[in-house]
């Protein structure tokens, strides 16, 4: 298919219709037909797009004013088998999933995923499912709760069924009908008014096409996170638990009274699929609450690089990122999208202020005047681009290869600091692509084994003591750290910034090689990467793949491993859940089977959910020096 003219979204209940239409012969052949649009041709006129589908056989497709497909009526087929047809079912098939609300626009991936990871980092689950319970936060509601209603219990039940069939069938074997299956399963929740568990259904539904889609990046940590809230939901819910949270709210551009003031942080530069490339401002309220300014549109890695520098507008406000970076926003009227987008809708206005510098990374409030609120206690995996950033000093201690070693210097007492306080940490390049100044600024700061830094960066998924750092700037009260010129406002961005010998100080030694001896790859990681593992293979291969008996000796040493290091919980997990995947029974002719997804999907529910937790855990002791509660 073309892929500069991109099909319009396509509302879940009118996919689900068009593919239960088919015959089951013709449902065999719809993931065939959809691959066999890749190279289709499509023509836009008079609002309408076309899509050729044969040699003389056109779908056309007319979005309402909302540019969504939202009816039945709106895809039509001239082949005589319409509308009951393997055409018109393949290219909605092919069509974006559109949000909950029609109106919305569909959100960039990942949408929302920093706070549903938050929601599910809980402190260490067992090998029982009922742990994975406290892993939703509680709700600040003054009612007494009721707890969900028999249809709510109904739609939850077919909504888990529908996601535990996914699950056994991996992002590589969820083909078009299970994907229907679920999209059907997620009106149906939207009808019973559970608003969360519909937009964790879409948001599995997208992660699963981009899996299977060879032009998109794949991110095996962003659907592992989608189905583990998926699933934790739907658990929740079908056992009748009266937390309001897990109800959720329909996602609606927000619209904060009196004005909203913002301070810029940084600039990042984003290279997107689809030849997409620019640039996203990051901002802070005196609140914490973190925004995005995103500019991203076709040019790939050279736009990336000329928009760090380029014009921004909010309606009749025009700046640049550079200025706004460095500066502040007062937006009156402002709209705001559920993933923290500022939106250039009618009605706002804008007003540069000033900026703040960086001279604390702890919770401030708005009357302490300066200083950048570190993120919420709650944990995240850094990904996408609207979850918070963290903010840390760090100590330089080496490289190793293109990424950099340091430890974290606690947030007080900072001059009494020795190596045995900090924990050792790896910064990797945000993006390593040549144009940008990512990985030249860290071999940069790698080579001043000494040098303190204030760094802005986001966690790697599934590396619990790594960061992809996106912006720096002194450490106050040392002398062993950056002096940067004053039109940076005392911060550089890692990826437009390129960083010199004048910005450092002149009495640091230059080890003329790589991290000393001993240094290593920080301790955080191994060996929970072994969870992480069967837990990621699980999603991407299905319950086969969990349960490959050829992996059994590779599985045994794993355990041994978790048990040596102390992570019982883990061991027995990733032992009950391999025991599940292969666990077979006969039905009532004798014929093998997998004795139902329903078992299998609570025990890879409880060891994604003690993974998040313990992760969660490691973090915080990691960058913020927290003991486990």
């Amino acid at each position: 298919m073309n892929r500069s003219l991109p099909l319009p979204p396509a509302a879940p209940e009118v996919v689900a219709l068009a593919v239960e239409a088919l015959t089951t012969r013709l449902r065999g052949r719809l993931d065939a037909a959809v691959g066999a649009l890749a190279g289709a041709a499509v023509t836009t006129g008079a609002g309408t797009l076309r899509v050729r589908c044969g040699e003389d056989t056109w779908v056309t497709l007319a979005p309402g004013p909302s540019g969504t497909l939202t009816e039945a009526g709106q895809v039509g087929c001239t082949c005589l088998l319409a509308p009951r047809c393997l055409h018109r079912a393949a290219v909605l098939t092919s069509c974006p999933v559109a949000d909950a609300d029609p109106g919305a626009p569909v959100p960039a991936r990942p949408t929302n995923q920093a706070r549903a990871t938050a929601s599910a980092a809980v402190p260490a689950a067992s090998a029982a499912v009922p742990a994975a319970s406290a892993a939703v936060p509680a709700a600040s509601a003054a009612a007494v709760p009721t707890g969900p209603s028999a249809e709510q219990i109904r739609a939850a039940a077919g909504l888990w069924s529908a996601a535990a069939s996914v699950l056994s069938a991996g992002t590589g074997g969820a083909g078009a009908v299970l994907r229907a299956e679920l999209l059907r399963a997620a009106h149906t929740a939207r009808l019973a008014g559970l608003h969360r568990a519909e937009a964790a259904a879409l948001e599995v539904v997208r992660h699963v096409r981009d899996e299977r889609d060879p032009h998109r990046p794949r991110s095996l940590a962003a659907s592992v996170t989608a189905l583990r809230e998926l699933l934790l939901v739907t658990y929740r819910l079908k056992a009748s638990d009266t937390d309001p949270a897990l109800i959720g709210t329909v996602r609606r551009r927000l619209r904060p009274e009196g004005p909203l003031r913002l301070y810029g942080v940084c600039r990042e530069p984003v290279i997107g699929p689809d030849g997409l490339g620019g640039v996203v401002t990051h901002l802070v309220d005196d609140d914490g609450h973190w925004y995005t300014l995103p500019d991203v549109k076709p040019g790939g890695p050279a736009r990336a690089r000329r928009a760090g520098g380029a014009h921004v507008a909010i309606r009749t406000f025009l700046s640049d990122h550079f200025r706004l970076s460095r500066g502040g926003l007062v937006l009156t009227d402002a709209a705001v999208a559920p993933d923290g987008r500022l939106l250039p809708e009618p009605g706002v206005r804008a007003t540069f202020a000033a900026g703040r510098p960086w001279t604390v990374t702890a919770p401030v409030t708005p009357a302490d005047g300066e200083g950048f609120p570190a993120p919420p206690a709650s944990d995240s995996d850094g990904a996408g681009r609207s979850g918070p950033l963290t903010v840390r000093d760090i100590e330089v201690v080496g490289t190793d290869g293109e990424d950099l070693l340091a430890r974290v210097l606690p947030e007080s007492d900072a001059a009494a600091f020795s190596e045995r306080d900090g924990a050792l940490v790896r910064l990797t390049p945000a993006h390593r692509h040549p144009g940008l100044a990512h990985t030249a600024n860290l071999r940069r700061l790698g080579a001043r084994a000494g040098l303190r830094v204030r760094v802005a960066g986001r966690l790697e998924p599934g590396h619990v003591s790594t960061l992809r750092p996106l912006a720096v700037a002194p450490v106050p009260g040392t002398a062993a750290t950056l002096r940067l010129p004053p039109d940076w406002q005392g911060r550089a961005d890692l990826g437009y910034d390129p960083l010199h010998d004048d910005h450092f100080p002149p009495d640091l030694p230059v080890p003329c090689g790589p991290a000393p001896a001993g240094t290593g790859a920080p301790a955080g990681d191994p060996p929970l990467w072994r969870v992480r593992r069967l837990v990621e293979l699980a999603v991407a291969g299905g319950r086969r793949a969990a349960a490959e008996p050829a992996r059994d000796d590779d599985r045994r040493e794993h355990v041994a491993a978790l048990h040596r290091d102390g992570f019982v919980n883990g061991a027995r997990l990733v032992t009950a859940l391999g025991a599940v995947a292969a666990h077979r029974t006969r039905d009532a002719f004798g014929r093998l089977d997998d004795g139902g997804p329903d078992r299998y999907a609570a025990q890879w529910l409880a060891t994604a959910v003690y993974l998040a937790g313990t992760e969660a855990a490691l973090r915080r002791a990691s960058w913020y020096g927290q003991p486990d509660a």
